[in-house]
């Protein structure tokens, strides 16, 4: 059997076969974004950010943010930067509030001193096991 050919089915969709599954019974994919790097310092948490929220704002698939590592300094809450700099809990607010999850490494927390009561509103503390089973759902996963 060969592609499916182009129909009122598959009218506009990108050219892989999940997206027209996806489509037809209504399912959306979901794309997990794990990121390992501090707020700054690197760009790649930035650049995570700007991809998530760029996905999310289309709202034609899930997202899932998961940070580990240094990179759950993004999710603290109250950050005071100097005009020009990035505001990567802003970043993450906005993936919220287009639908997206954001889960934080527990123990990354701990070794940090990041408490649940300061991050940002909509992230919340995860796990290993959490992520597990991001990861094992997940139509596509993409670390920085």
């Amino acid at each position: 059997m060969g592609p499916l050919r182009d129909g009122p089915l598959t009218e506009g969709l990108r050219p892989w076969p999940l997206t027209w599954f996806t489509a037809i019974l209504g399912v959306m994919s979901t794309l997990l974004f794990v990121v390992n790097d501090p707020p700054y310092g690197t760009e790649r948490a930035y650049n995570a950010f700007r991809l998530a929220g760029s996905v999310a704002k289309r709202g034609t698939e899930k997202v899932k943010v998961f940070l580990m590592g240094d990179a759950v300094g993004c999710a603290v809450a109250g950050q005071k930067l100097p005009d020009g700099y990035y505001k990567l809990d802003r970043m993450l607010a906005s993936i919220i509030r287009h639908g997206g999850e954001v889960g934080c490494c527990g123990t990354c927390m701990d070794a940090r001193g990041v408490t649940d009561q300061g991050l940002i509103e909509g992230a919340r503390r995860s796990s290993l096991e959490e992520l597990t089973d991001w990861t094992l759902e997940a139509t596509k996963v993409v670390t920085f």
